[in-house]
């Protein structure tokens, strides 16, 4: 049992510093609004404060609400899975990896709303004028350990004692 919150404090522990080292470079080296060309056409680092959740939901919502939910939201979601995370067997070493990714993608943001009120994005992906929304390595270990999830949702991979 020891060994198995090792792995999730490793993973999700080395997602928050690589999270928290990129948002403190892009703090110290770019202003605000800024935008650095990296791949022209495809690729920018930008520095931008997202107040809402993926995507810029609830973006529109009273600033209080905003801290509020998705600090509550956060938090209750990282207890949550940790709670959970106990129950997945060790022949789910996938499944593990992917609780681990979402809890240290959520605690990344989480920190950012504590300290900023706003999650700091700096990864910009686009294709002429279609951008996809700035996003951070935060947001990178939550999409990717929330499609780890559906997959083994979708392949019926899910242990029972987690359904």
């Amino acid at each position: 049992m020891k060994d198995k919150y090792l792995k999730l404090a490793g993973i999700a522990g080395l997602l928050i510093v690589l999270d928290q080292v990129t948002k403190a470079a892009v703090l110290i080296k770019m202003p605000l609004y800024h935008s650095i060309e990296m791949i022209p056409g495809f690729f920018n680092l930008v520095h931008v404060r997202n107040p809402g959740g993926a995507f810029s939901f609830f973006a529109g919502q009273s600033s209080f609400l905003r801290l509020v939910f998705f600090k509550v939201v956060s938090i209750a979601v990282v207890v949550m899975l940790i709670y959970t995370y106990r129950k997945i067997p060790k022949t789910h070493p996938l499944l593990s990896i992917s609780f681990a990714l979402i809890i240290g993608g959520a605690t990344g943001n989480l920190i950012d709303r504590f300290r900023f009120g706003s999650v700091i994005d700096f990864l910009d992906f686009y294709l002429g004028s279609m951008h996809w929304p700035a996003f951070n390595i935060a947001d990178s270990g939550i999409t990717i350990g929330i499609f780890i999830l559906i997959w083994h949702l979708l392949f019926k991979k899910m242990p029972d004692n987690l359904i």
